[in-house]
């Protein structure tokens, strides 16, 4: 089963039934792929969900991933400290190393250094080739 992490906009950017690429929570609620989170990546989930979209919300994805059997919790020993430009992202980069990610999913621009570096590998591909990736499924 595909190992995944998944960057908070691409979260926030699959959560509305309407959205281009809400098969990212379709296939995840199907046991389609194993979601790798980590404490602090649930915690920023929780508070952008909230933000942009409602504390109810929030609080039925957040509550569902509790039940849910692939979603697997990485315990992150290392902080790795990949991502100079913003330091925040860094707690994705460890996360998808620490559960042995086969893929961190974003498309923010700061992760693109993740590409460059050789050890540990990383492999960041974007949303709209995890939707690909998905579909083929």
């Amino acid at each position: 089963m595909l190992r995944i992490v998944l960057d908070t906009n691409a979260v926030l950017r699959s959560v509305s039934r309407r959205s281009a690429y809400h098969i990212v929570f379709d296939k995840l609620y199907e046991n389609g792929y194993q979601l790798c989170i980590s404490s602090e990546i649930l915690m920023e989930y929780e508070e952008k969900i909230t933000a942009i979209f409602s504390e109810e919300t929030a609080e039925l994805i957040i509550g569902a991933f509790s039940f849910m059997e692939n979603i697997r919790k990485a315990d992150v020993h290392f902080k790795l400290n990949l991502i100079v430009a913003d330091p925040d992202d860094n707690k994705f980069s460890d996360c998808a190393f620490a559960a042995n990610a086969h893929y961190l999913v974003t498309d923010d621009r700061h992760f693109n250094v993740l590409r460059n570096i050789p050890f540990p590998s990383i492999t960041v591909i974007t949303l709209d080739e995890f939707k690909s990736l998905l579909e083929a499924l």
